[in-house]
Formats: structure tokens, C-alpha cells, sequence
């Protein structure tokens, strides 16, 4: 992947800690969206970026799969609560939001205080204030989910 597109991606991208169970499991769906992958440059360099950690090694203010989570406009824009999920569970209506999408890829290993980065279908680079976690499985002591 260049670094271009990682940059378009990803500007300023924060560090990101990922679960080794995360990372397989994200890893195994790309791999069954082969017609896709391609279009999935986000999660890619997520993937590519990340520090990965055993499950009951990450932080509790980390962003896992299945994290519920408080996300403000960086500029100050509304608070809404969100849940990073796999994209057969995903539902925009309820919060739900796929880590293939460009929101949830960007969401991904971002720890409390932290900020998420994507460019949105229109080429507009968005962005989000991670402000609290809600539900970490792994805080939680669901090292499987």
C-alpha cells in the first residue's frame, strides 16, 4: 500500500493497539471479501499499523470489536454513542457501525482522548473524539467475543 493512500486514509493516524484475536478475526474476513478488498483501504492500514496485544493485555480505554463507545465531533460537534462491530451486525440506525466501514476502521485500537480520522465517499477527511468508553468486552472479561 503507498504511503499516499495511507496518509488519504489516515491523517495524523493515531497509534493503534489491537487485540491478536481482533486481528485474526478481521484478518480471516478480509480474506473472504476478495471481490472487496481492494476497496477497503482503511482497515488495511489499521491492520498494517497496528501494536498487537494479547486480549487480556489491552487497555480498557481501547477500542476493541464490540466496544461501545462516546464519540464527539472534534470540532466540538454532538455526542453519539457507537458500537464497533463486524458488518453482519452492523446497523447505522442503532449505532452499529461495520470495522469495514471508513468511520469503523478509523475507530479501531483508538484509545480514550484520542481522535479517529477517515476520508469520507465524498474525499472530505472527518473525524471523531473518542470521549469515553461505555462496554469493552475485554474490561469486561469476554476475552472471545
Amino acid at each position: 500500500m503507498s504511503s499516499s493512500m495511507l496518509s488519504q486514509s489516515f491523517p495524523q493516524s493515531p497509534l493503534r493497539t489491537m487485540t491478536e484475536l481482533d486481528y485474526v478475526r478481521i484478518s480471516k474476513l478480509l480474506g473472504r471479501q476478495t471481490d472487496a478488498s481492494d476497496q477497503l483501504p482503511a482497515i488495511h492500514a489499521v491492520l498494517d499499523m497496528a501494536d498487537l496485544v494479547p486480549s487480556r493485555d489491552i487497555a480498557p480505554d481501547v477500542v476493541t470489536m464490540y466496544t461501545r463507545v462516546l464519540v464527539g465531533g472534534t470540532d466540538g460537534g454532538p455526542v453519539r454513542e457507537l458500537t464497533l462491530c463486524y458488518p453482519g451486525d452492523a446497523n447505522v440506525g442503532a449505532g452499529h457501525v461495520s470495522v469495514l466501514s471508513p468511520i469503523g476502521a478509523a475507530l479501531l485500537g483508538v484509545s480514550v482522548g484520542g481522535a479517529a480520522h477517515w476520508t469520507s465517499p465524498h474525499g472530505q477527511t472527518e473525524s471523531l473524539q473518542v470521549l469515553a468508553i461505555q462496554f469493552q468486552p475485554e474490561a469486561s472479561g469476554d476475552y472471545t467475543r
